[in-house]
């Protein structure tokens, strides 16, 4: 019987089954990233709809046909093959979205998804009621099947290639879906090639299909339903890819928070919790092979003076330009740490002698001492390093620390710049730091401490003009201690501002005393570099003399030269405000640091403080000599007098007098002593008119180009 096709309707068809196929992957892609109970249901809903489209495209193809006999189907195997394209597309899915996905598996989906086609499509052929009976080749029907088969593999193929998973690209996806599409169409129509109709073949019963519209109807249900499922599965993946997005994002701010918490803010390095993890972790790898490691603990000589002078923004740029700078002189495996401050720590695995450790602390001090511009300033920085080894110095996270702290605290004690290896000698001397700290934090609150003073003389006249407060802490139990053990621990803390508050207001409580007893003598006071950079100082200064109706004349103020030399700009501004204040300045410990002459020039300052090496060898060493003559020469060029501190002999005195000396101090006229036990001898060497020198300083002070008096100082 002579069989023709309305190739509309054939095309519609071949659109229906590229359709069912794209939505298939999809959903089978969805299945794979699923999770329960979303898997279920898009599992019995994708194999459904598939179902529902492999069935349609079906019977789109029967409708295309065109034969002198109309057709009649039978309704429940109608309904059989229906069912059959579910199931096959459900084991079909099951199949290959199950990970991992083999070969193997990938063959049998291909196999399970090509025969339930070949299945659904002979079914509903069989579902045909026609009298005679269809008659098939057998060689056409085998070649359906291998169609089925094929092609279902091949697309599954593309789709789900073993070991790479879903196939992400759209145009990837399209051609699996035109070759699975292929696998449907395909099938149905070499199979409708192999049946082969009798003659005068006619319907005997059953429903008649035989419509153009029925076939657009049944197509324009299956794309609905498929149209509906594949725009349920896209927002569903939407919703998941959002899902996931949001994932992401979390997992990425805990990874942000467990840095931040982990690391230092400032120079990004890690801190002491990440490194007591590094350090423990360390631990357990040591024990269990037997090596052992160093821990390096180190921090900046002098970087309290440099933060304070600089201010805390230079500072927080000098402590990044370390860090780098430790980053680059460690080894590739080491850890870097920061411990808050100027303090920071190295853990440097397999590092087990004392040799190999300190040649890496002497590698880090020398890149770390190079020197570094802050701003327009360019400053010198050295480091202390303490070191402890595992297993010979501590099997502890806490052990290791603390005794490259004692070992560092020893560097330190070493003068800086140098490194030490921890001893057990070495825990004795911190725990009696710590204790000194702890006593000298309650000290000041049990009134502990007591000015001493040491008086200056005139070369000339042998007269004492003014006299120097030396501060003394009386312990109950150690007795005298001395300002060379206290004054660093106190800088340190920060307890050098309180004290040092103390020190001006007792000095000027005993100004006040001798001036009302008829003896006006200035009193000078040390200021720390601490002091000097500190915001409130003019307030401190200016509250003591108000407290003790003190002349600003009266008191004089002594800072080094280092301290005013770091950062000279701000310290000319600080220093005028000061001599405003008719307050007398001098500079400690000239010549022994990096004086600039045309800031010295610019400086509103009355006295130049020397090293006491100077005096002490000015009998005995020429050039000792010729450099307290040009410092002499110097001032009095510049309008200055001249005082020398740390005078202990005759030949000294008679050296410095013949220099042109103006004033002395020192072991030869008075050591420093209490007020009660120095006043008969302060009555006995009086000015004749004790308003002289005072008179003749404010004087000074009120002209504008402020008169200056150059000072040699011993230091305290």
């Amino acid at each position: 019987m002579p069989i023709t096709y309305n190739y509309w309707l054939v095309a519609l068809s071949v659109a229906v089954a590229v359709f069912v196929s794209y939505t298939a992957f999809r959903l089978a892609a969805r299945v794979t990233d699923a999770r329960r109970p979303m898997r279920r249901n898009s599992m019995v809903g994708g194999a459904t709809a598939m179902g529902i489209g492999i069935w349609s495209m079906h019977f789109i193809g029967m409708l295309a046909m065109s034969m002198r006999a109309s057709l009649h189907y039978s309704l429940w195997l109608t309904v059989v093959s229906l069912l059959v394209a579910i199931a096959s597309s459900w084991a079909a899915i099951q199949i290959v979205a199950t990970t991992p996905l083999s070969r193997g598996r990938l063959a049998l989906g291909g196999l399970v998804m090509g025969g339930g086609i070949g299945a659904m499509h002979y079914l509903g052929m069989a579902a045909i009621d026609i009298s005679p009976a269809i008659r098939y080749q057998p060689t056409l029907v085998a070649a359906s099947l291998v169609v089925a088969i094929g092609a279902a593999w091949g697309g599954l193929w593309l789709a789900f290639q073993p070991g790479r998973g879903f196939a992400r690209l759209p145009a990837t996806r399209l051609a699996a879906a035109v070759l699975m599409g292929v696998a449907i169409s395909g099938t149905h129509y070499i199979g409708m090639a192999a049946a082969q109709f009798a003659p005068g073949a006619h319907g005997s019963g059953g429903i008649a299909l035989d419509s153009t519209w029925f076939a657009l109807a049944t197509a324009l249900v299956a794309a609905s339903t498929l149209g509906l499922t594949l725009v349920t599965d896209i927002y569903t993946a939407e919703l998941a890819a959002r899902a996931r997005a949001h994932a992401m994002r979390l997992q990425q701010i805990n990874a942000q928070l467990r840095h931040q918490t982990l690391h230092d803010r400032l120079t990004g390095l890690p801190n002491r919790d990440a490194f007591f993890e590094q350090i423990n972790s360390a631990l357990d790898e040591a024990r269990a092979g037997g090596t052992g490691f160093a821990v390096l603990a180190l921090d900046l000589d002098r970087f309290k003076l440099i933060n304070d002078s600089l201010g805390h923004g230079a500072g927080d740029r000098l402590l990044c330009e370390v860090a780098t700078r430790l980053r680059t002189a460690v080894r590739a495996g080491d850890m870097v740490a920061r411990m808050g401050g100027d303090e920071f720590l190295v853990l440097a695995p397999g590092v087990s002698r004392a040799a190999e450790a300190g040649q890496l602390a002497n590698h880090v001090i020398a890149v770390l001492g190079k020197p570094l511009k802050l701003d327009s300033l360019e400053v010198l920085v050295s480091s202390s390093v303490g070191i402890s080894l595992y297993p010979a110095n501590g099997d502890s996270a806490d052990a290791l620390l603390l005794h490259a702290d004692e070992a560092l605290y020893s560097a330190k004690r070493q003068g800086g710049r140098t490194f030490q290896c921890f001893t057990p000698q070495m825990s004795g001397f911190a725990a009696e730091r710590l204790r000194l700290e702890g006593e000298l934090h309650r000290a000041l609150d049990l009134k502990q401490f007591e000015l001493h003073y040491q008086p200056r003389v005139d070369v000339a006249t042998g007269r004492v003009s003014s006299v120097e407060a030396l501060i003394r802490w009386r312990h109950p139990t150690r007795g005298y201690v001395s300002p060379l053990t206290f004054i660093p621990i106190a800088e340190e803390t920060g307890l050098i501002l309180p004290i040092g508050a103390w020190v001006l207001d007792e000095a000027c409580h005993q100004a006040r005393r001798w001036q009302q007893a008829g003896m006006p003598l200035r009193v000078a006071v040390n200021l720390s570099a601490v002091q000097f950079r500190q915001p409130d100082l003019l307030q401190v200064i200016a509250s003591a003399l108000s407290t003790h109706q003190v002349p600003p004349q009266l008191l004089e103020l002594e800072i080094t030269e280092t301290a005013v030399m770091t950062d000279a700009e701000e310290s000319v501004a600080i220093l005028e405000l000061l001599s405003r204040m008719n307050v007398v300045v001098s500079v400690d410990d000239f010549g022994t640091g990096y004086s600039n002459m045309s800031y010295l020039r610019r400086f509103p300052i009355d006295r130049l403080k020397i090293d006491t090496s100077f005096v002490a060898e000015i009998t005995a060493d020429p050039q000792s000599t010729l450099i307290v003559q040009a410092i002499i020469s110097l001032a009095h060029s510049l309008r200055m007098k001249v005082t020398a501190e740390g005078v202990e002999t005759q030949a000294q005195l008679d050296a410095l007098a013949a220099l042109g000396c103006d004033q002395y101090q020192g072991f030869l006229f008075s050591r420093p002593a209490t007020p009660a036990a120095l006043e008969p001898k302060l009555r006995a060497h009086l000015l004749n008119r004790p308003g002289a020198d005072l008179a003749a300083t404010s004087a000074r002070l009120a002209r504008p180009s402020w008169a200056r008096t150059a000072t040699i100082t011993r230091g305290a």
